[in-house]
């Protein structure tokens, strides 16, 4: 029986972050720059309505799935905690209806302070939710109120013991680094100060500036952390988490001992996924397709049972630039004994001018049947992977 992980996308925000280029729909109206969807009239309706679909989905895909165990299943969004607690629970309750979820399947809930309870904390555990991903972003309020959030350092605070309250004992914590008006200082205090909270995982990002958004358009009323001190950030973030005991597991993506996100691994090393929700995303079998974006055109494909439309078969090629590219995110590294067995040709013969150049700059290292960035090539990582793609 073969490998499969979830995705489940939310689209729905109480407001939309003025950084965020993401799939989602703020519920307040008026409010939040305009960027308002079908949420705004009336939230409950829309999202009772969107969930149905999402129900409609997931039965109408089980028969293509049943040779699978399902071993992660991710809840994104959007705020997936704005949801009722009973909802969560209820789909929850229908997956493991029409598919073979693994008693140990790691199930993970995005969630945001100001949106989490106690109710749907207990419906979580109720429903076998066993990983929280918390957005903190920041510990300090005026970075966060300059990017949007809805919460303030407090209120991540109070969500956070009331999490652990409930016997949550695997939780990740989202971080931005670069943000307007942030200096190193301050980002190192707030790395000391999740850090020493101890949650099981900590993710740490630096901002993007996404053409289109609230922040984008008004940078020029902030002062962003300049070059120098965006690195002097990065550099941090590995000193100061490897001091309180993470580990980097990723470039982004630190851990205690034991608790790699199992659901990001399965899209780094390739596995297979199935995305379910408006505009997710699905690979199997070496075949990616994505759900219509559009709320109208997401409901009329439920409807139909289509089989996915944007549906593209990965060429050989295409799949060893992937095979590269995602799995050098990861510190350990790609195995060459594993490309082999994948594409009938050693790694060498496919890559090995490119490989022999990496080496001699000392962005790469082999290690016996591994292949990883050394401490440098992270730093230029991006380099790094665009070797790797034929077309360049």
């Amino acid at each position: 029986m073969r490998d499969l992980s979830i995705y489940i996308h939310i689209p729905f925000c109480v407001r939309k972050c003025l950084y965020c280029d993401f799939l989602s729909f703020a519920v307040l109206g008026a409010e939040n720059d305009g960027r308002t969807g079908p949420a705004a009239g009336n939230p409950e309706k829309t999202m009772e309505s969107y969930v149905n679909l999402l129900e409609r989905e997931v039965r109408a895909a089980a028969d293509r799935y049943k040779d699978y165990q399902v071993i992660s299943i991710f809840w994104g969004g959007g705020t997936p905690s704005l949801l009722p607690g009973e909802t969560v629970g209820g789909l929850m309750e229908l997956i493991r209806k029409y598919y073979r979820v693994l008693p140990d399947a790691e199930i993970t809930i995005e969630t945001n302070p100001g949106t989490l309870t106690a109710d749907k904390l207990r419906a979580y555990r109720k429903a076998g939710i066993n990983r929280l991903s918390i957005g903190l972003q920041s510990a300090k309020d005026e970075e966060l109120a300059r990017i949007g959030r809805i919460h303030d350092y407090r209120t991540f605070q109070e969500t956070y013991r009331l999490a652990r309250d409930f016997g949550f004992h695997n939780i990740n914590i989202d971080l931005m680094a670069a943000l307007p008006g942030q200096s190193v200082d301050s980002y190192g205090e707030t790395l000391r100060r999740t850090a020493e909270l101890g949650p099981e995982h900590i993710s740490a990002y630096s901002l993007i500036l996404e053409e289109g958004t609230p922040l984008y358009e008004r940078q020029a009323q902030y002062r962003f952390p300049t070059e120098e001190e965006d690195r002097e950030m990065y550099l941090l973030t590995d000193s100061c988490l490897s001091a309180y005991g993470y580990r980097r597991y990723e470039i982004s993506n630190y851990a205690r001992p034991g608790y790699e996100c199992r659901h990001n691994k399965v899209y780094w090393e390739r596995g297979d996924y199935v995305g379910f929700g408006a505009g997710a995303a699905s690979m199997v079998d070496n075949v990616r397709w994505s759900n219509p974006a559009e709320p109208e055109e997401y409901e009329a494909y439920t409807a139909d049972r289509r089989e996915p439309e944007t549906a593209g078969i990965l060429t050989g090629a295409e799949q060893m630039e992937e095979f590269m590219f995602l799995g050098l995110r990861m510190m350990c590294g790609v195995s060459r004994q594993r490309f082999e067995e994948l594409y009938g040709q050693r790694i060498e013969e496919v890559y090995g001018a490119v490989l022999y150049r990496l080496y001699r700059q000392e962005l790469l290292v082999c290690e016996a049947d591994r292949i990883r960035l050394t401490v440098r090539g992270i730093d230029v990582s991006n380099y790094v992977m665009a070797q790797f793609l034929f077309d360049r």
